[in-house]
């Protein structure tokens, strides 16, 4: 299993914020963004009968929603980390469609960074 990843305090924030939404709500998966100007957008995975989206779409809907022109850097906490450390191509696209290539640390739902996509 590779080194956990070490993250500089505004990184390990994100990991943080996307961590205590997803236990606040239940939910399966955490995520935090932080937009050009430094603001954080959290939100949790949404699975209703009419709409699902994962918790990184979610943020990035949240951070739109608030006039972010741009993104810095996003995490995702997830139980299926660290097995999967990639992301899935839908968010990755919804991130390129506003900032392309910004990293993305995926953690595990104890907090552990085990990639950046």
């Amino acid at each position: 299993m590779p080194e956990p990843v070490v993250l500089e305090a505004d990184d390990a924030k994100l990991v943080t914020l996307a961590r205590s939404a997803r236990a606040r709500n239940a939910a399966a998966e955490g995520a935090a963004v932080r937009d050009e100007t430094g603001r954080t957008y959290v939100a949790t995975s949404v699975a209703l009968p009419s709409l699902r989206l994962s918790a990184l779409q979610a943020a990035v809907v949240m951070a739109v929603a608030s006039g972010a022109g741009g993104l810095e850097a996003a995490a995702v906490v997830t139980p299926s980390a660290p097995a999967v450390t990639a992301l899935r191509d839908d968010d990755r696209t919804v991130l390129s469609d506003l900032t392309p290539g910004i990293p993305v640390f995926v953690a595990a739902t104890d907090g552990v960074v085990h990639a950046i996509a």
